[in-house]
């Protein structure tokens, strides 16, 4: 009986203490969030070309700003990049089982400003492929990686 009491005293509590990190922590690491060390419009000038050099397109660059404003909100500056790498997402692409992941493509990059400064944010896909299949996990791993680099230029 003691063996029991103890076995279902470590199952709650490792069942406690999973949902408290999936709560408390998980969301603090699916975004990785940077300081710039440019102003905002500084910024998004180098990433486009960041990301030309790192041979990545910008099929397309939203003002959220201007389509906020067109709606009758006011909101401070934010831009958001779609970046594409044709053979990354060719790997997922032609693939029936890896095709779900789309959802999460082209990758996103936020520059936006807050109390005075300007920050880059992006979905923690290096961290996100974790969970994913072998082939997923290595695609969305080297994005990532590929991403930091294009960003790196404006990073504090």
């Amino acid at each position: 009986m003691k063996g029991l009491t103890m076995f279902l005293t470590g199952l709650i509590a490792g069942i406690l203490l999973t949902v408290i990190v999936l709560i408390v922590v998980m969301p603090k690491q699916m975004f990785v969030v940077n300081e710039s060390k440019l102003g905002f419009d500084e910024t998004v000038a180098a990433i486009e070309q960041s990301a030309k050099d790192n041979n990545w397109s910008m099929p397309h660059l939203y003002d959220l700003q201007a389509t906020m404003k067109k709606h009758g909100f006011e909101v401070k500056p934010v831009k958001v990049f779609s970046l594409c790498k044709p053979d990354h997402a060719y790997q997922i692409l032609s693939s029936d089982q890896e095709r779900v992941v789309s959802a999460l493509m082209p990758c996103r990059v936020a520059v936006y400003e807050r109390n005075g400064k300007t920050y880059v944010s992006m979905l923690n896909s290096g961290l996100f492929s974790k969970f994913m299949g072998s082939k997923v996990k290595t695609v969305m791993g080297a994005a990532s990686e590929e991403n930091k680099q294009i960003l790196a230029p404006v990073i504090k």
